[in-house]
C-alpha cells in the first residue's frame, strides 16, 4: 500500500487545474494524430493498387504520412517525438499482455518437435541478423569510426522484434554511446531499421510470390485481404455476457492494465536491489526494455490463476475473451507501428545513412538466404508456405507473416500458421539469453568483439540442431 501511495503522489505531482490549456490536451492530441495517420494510411492502401498489392501494412503507411507531415515547414512540432516513443514503448508491452491472456485453444497440426525447431529457427535468425549487423558496424567503426560499433545489433531488434524493441535497445545504445563520448541517435537508428524491415518483408515477399507464380509453382489470386470469420468463437457458454453491470470489453481492458501494472511493480522493485556491477551496469538498464517479456510472463501467470480459480469454484464464469483480446493486441501493435515510424527523426540520421542502408541490405539478404535453406529442410512438404510465413514475421511482425501465408494458403491447410503461433514460447526461452548478451556489447569495443564470437558459437549450435539430420546423413 505504501508503494501504491508513493506512485499515486508522483503521478499527481503536476496536476493540470485548467482544461482550457494546451497541456490538458497534449497527450490526447498525439493519440488523435496517430488515429488520423492510421485512417489515412488505410485509405491510401485501399485506393492505390500498387500499395494494395505490395501488402505494406496500413500502419506503416500511416506512420510514413506523419513523417511527411513533420517535414512540412511549420508542421514539425505537430508530432511530438518523445510522446511517440513513449506510446511505442507501452503499446508493445500492452499488446503482448493481451496475447498472453488469451486461451489458446488450437488444434495443432504441428508436431512438438516441429514447434521446437521453428522456435529455434526464430532465435537462430535473430543470431544471424545480429552477426551480420554487428560484423558490419564493427568494421565500419574500426576503419572509419562512422558509426557506433555495437549499433548493428539493432538489426535483429528492428527486423526480428519490431519498433518496440528497436526503440528500447536503441535508447539503451544511445546512452552507452553517450557515456563513451560517441554521438549516436540510437532510437532513430533502431526505428528506421524496423520501418525498413516492414518494407523488406512486404515488398520482397510479394516479389517472391510473383516469381513463384510466373514459374507455375503456385497459383495466387489477386493479392488483397481475405475476410476470415473470427466471430464464431466470440461467445462461449460459460463466458460473462456482453454487457451487464460492466461491459465485457471493459473487463478485458482492465485485466490487461492490471497485469501491466504488476509488470511495473516487479521491474521497479528490482531496480531498488543491489545486484553488483553487472546487475547495475548491464541488467538494470535493460529491464525496462523487457516490458513485453515480463508482460507475457505475468499474463501467463494471471491466466493460470484464473483457470485455477475456476477449478476450485471461486469463479464460475470465463472472464477473458479471445476475440476481444485479439482486437486489443491488434490495436496496440497498429498504434506501435504508426507511433514508432512517426518518431523517427531524419535530422539525427544524416551521418548514419550509409551504415543504415548497408546493415539493412545485408540483413535482408542473410535472412532470406538462411530462412530459404532452413524451410527446405524443416518443411519439405510446404516449403514456400513455411518460408513466407517466417520471412514475413522475421522482417516485420507475425501479422506480416500471416498476410503472406494467406496468399498461397488462404484456409491455413498447411501447418505453417500453427508453427508461427506455437513457436513463440520456445523462441522466447532461447531468445532471452541472446538479449542479455546484446546488453553487454555496447559497453566497449572489446565487449562487442567478444559478443560477436559468442553469437557465432550460439548460431552454430542452433543451426546445427536445425540441420542435424542433414549433417549426420553426410557423415554416414
Amino acid at each position: 500500500m505504501k508503494i501504491l501511495m508513493t506512485l499515486c503522489n508522483a503521478a499527481n505531482a503536476e496536476v493540470i487545474t485548467s482544461f482550457a490549456t494546451p497541456e490538458a490536451w497534449g497527450w490526447l492530441l498525439q493519440f488523435c494524430i496517430i488515429a488520423i495517420g492510421l485512417l489515412a494510411g488505410n485509405i491510401l492502401r485501399r485506393k492505390v493498387p500498387f500499395l494494395r498489392k505490395s501488402l505494406i501494412p496500413s500502419a506503416l503507411l500511416g506512420g510514413a504520412l506523419l513523417l511527411i507531415l513533420k517535414a512540412i515547414p511549420g508542421m514539425e512540432n505537430i508530432v511530438n517525438k518523445q510522446s511517440m516513443e513513449i506510446i511505442t514503448y507501452h503499446a508493445l508491452g500492452l499488446g503482448f499482455v493481451a496475447l498472453a491472456l488469451k486461451n489458446n485453444k488450437i488444434e495443432s497440426k504441428s508436431s512438438t518437435m516441429t514447434v521446437i525447431e521453428t522456435g529455434t529457427l526464430t532465435a537462430s535468425t535473430y543470431l544471424i541478423q545480429a552477426l551480420v549487423g554487428l560484423g558490419a558496424t564493427i568494421l565500419l567503426f574500426h576503419f572509419g569510426k562512422v558509426i557506433f560499433y555495437a549499433s548493428g545489433l539493432l538489426l535483429p531488434m528492428g527486423y526480428g522484434q519490431g519498433p518496440g524493441q528497436a526503440l528500447n535497445f536503441g535508447t539503451i545504445y544511445h546512452g552507452q554511446a553517450h557515456l563513451q563520448g560517441i554521438d549516436f541517435a540510437g532510437a532513430d537508428f533502431g526505428l528506421s531499421i524496423a520501418a525498413i524491415g516492414f518494407i523488406v518483408g512486404s515488398v520482397v515477399g510479394v516479389i517472391y510470390l510473383n516469381v513463384l507464380r510466373r514459374r507455375g509453382v503456385i497459383s495466387v489470386q489477386e493479392m488483397e485481404e481475405r475476410q476470415i470469420n473470427t466471430l464464431d468463437d466470440y461467445q462461449s457458454d460459460d463466458e460473462i455476457p456482453d454487457s451487464e453491470s460492466i461491459d465485457k470489453f471493459s473487463i478485458q481492458i482492465c485485466l490487461v492494465l492490471f497485469v501491466y501494472f504488476l509488470v511495473y511493480l516487479f521491474v521497479n522493485s528490482i531496480q531498488k536491489m543491489d545486484l553488483g556491477d553487472f546487475g547495475t551496469n548491464t541488467l538494470k538498464p535493460m529491464l525496462w526494455g523487457f516490458n513485453f517479456l515480463f508482460g507475457t510472463l505475468f499474463g501467463v501467470i494471471a491466466k493460470a490463476l484464473i483457470s485455477k480459480f475456476k477449478k476450485v469454484k471461486l469463479m464460475s464464469r470465463e472472464y477473458t475473451n479471445n476475440y476481444l483480446l485479439n482486437r486489443i493486441s491488434g490495436f496496440c501493435f497498429d498504434v506501435m507501428i504508426v507511433a514508432g515510424t512517426a518518431a523517427i527523426s531524419f535530422n539525427d540520421l544524416r551521418e548514419f545513412i550509409f551504415p543504415l542502408i548497408l546493415v539493412c541490405v545485408l540483413g535482408a539478404i542473410a535472412t532470406f538466404w538462411y530462412l530459404k535453406a532452413a524451410a527446405k529442410h524443416l518443411y519439405p512438404t510446404y516449403v514456400n508456405e513455411g518460408f513466407l510465413s517466417m520471412f514475413g514475421m522475421l522482417t516485420g511482425t507475425a501479422s506480416n507473416g500471416m498476410i503472406l501465408l494467406r496468399e498461397i494458403d488462404p484456409k491455413f491447410e498447411t501447418p505453417a500458421a500453427n508453427n508461427l503461433v506455437l513457436q513463440t514460447f520456445p523462441a522466447i526461452v532461447l531468445g532471452f539469453p541472446i538479449m542479455l548478451i546484446l546488453g553487454y556489447a555496447p559497453q566497449s569495443f572489446k565487449a562487442s568483439v567478444i559478443t560477436l564470437i559468442v553469437l557465432a558459437v550460439l548460431f552454430l549450435l542452433m543451426a546445427g540442431f536445425i540441420f542435424r539430420k542433414k549433417i549426420f546423413k553426410r557423415k554416414k
